[in-house]
């Protein structure tokens, strides 16, 4: 199973990545553990200065900027090679 975690002070662009990420999982059809992480030093513990992040498998694929759908879609697929 793999964890998403979506990084972010709780802003619009935060919710929109955590909504995309559960768009694209359900998409793929994959199971996935989608989080929220909103303390300030757990997303600085990933070495993220700008928000929304993105960390699939303990791994930072995004930050500062909402990806579009299709690049999470990528993101998440690779993350299962």
């Amino acid at each position: 199973m793999l964890s998403i975690k979506v990084l972010g002070s709780g802003c619009a662009n935060c919710h929109k990545v955590e909504a995309l990420a559960k768009q694209a999982v359900t998409q793929l059809g994959v199971q996935a553990n989608i989080e929220t992480v909103t303390d300030m030093q757990a997303i600085m513990s990933y070495g993220v200065m700008s928000t929304p992040g993105i960390v699939i498998n303990d791994k930072v694929v995004s930050t500062g900027r909402v990806p579009a759908l299709s690049q999470i879609t990528t993101m998440i697929t690779t993350a299962l090679q």
